[in-house]
């Protein structure tokens, strides 16, 4: 019976030292993870036809939205909203770097993209490319993003695109740090902005 005891008791300290090793580990793992820039590298070209990469998104604060120039409604509208938060927040601009990556790379030429967004804002900058390259870039920035035929008996015909409707907040070294939904309330948008900076 003692024997039965102190065989349990030696179970149990070794599983204790087996769990405070493994919690170790994965606290280890969640820190690398935070401590990287969100994300993946790409190569790709914004609307001014000049090459940019991920360090565009690290150096200073960034809002990052996915979208398409052929949006009805989400994207023009969060455009808008972007554009009047970043003027109440930063109201010199520079503080904030704002960036939209198109989903729709077929269609959205830099050029395309550019004439836009400056439709709508001077505090943003799209960024397009050749279709498989933003397509990594939507996989790597874990965005859904799916062609959608405008006529289900026509799938080759026009098509729209669904796609993650959210502002991703990245820190000044490129690390995720929260998202801005789609309708979420304007003061709280405006409160993490601040809290980016």
């Amino acid at each position: 019976m003692k024997a039965a005891r102190i065989a349990l008791w030696i179970l149990i300290a070794v599983f204790a030292v087996m769990l405070g090793w493994l919690t170790y580990q994965w606290q280890v793992s969640e820190n690398e993870i935070a401590g990287k820039p969100y994300g993946v590298p790409f190569e790709l070209t914004d609307q001014f036809g000049k090459p940019i990469t991920e360090a565009a998104f690290q150096g200073r604060p960034t809002a990052l939205f996915f979208g398409f120039t052929h949006c009805p409604e989400v994207c023009p509208t969060t455009l808008f909203e972007l554009d009047g938060w970043l003027k109440q927040v930063d109201p010199e601009g520079g503080k904030i770097g704002a960036y939209f990556v198109t989903v729709d790379p077929e269609r959205d030429t830099p050029e395309l993209l550019g004439n836009y967004i400056a439709g709508v804002t001077d505090r943003v900058t799209g960024i397009s490319g050749p279709p498989e390259k933003v397509a990594e870039v939507i996989r790597g920035f874990n965005i859904y993003a799916k062609k959608v035929p405008a006529d289900p008996k026509n799938p080759e015909g026009d098509y729209t695109m669904d796609h993650t409707a959210s502002v991703f907040l990245l820190d000044a070294q490129g690390r995720f740090k929260s998202t801005i939904a789609w309708g979420e309330n304007p003061e709280n948008a405006i409160a993490k902005l601040e809290n980016l900076l």
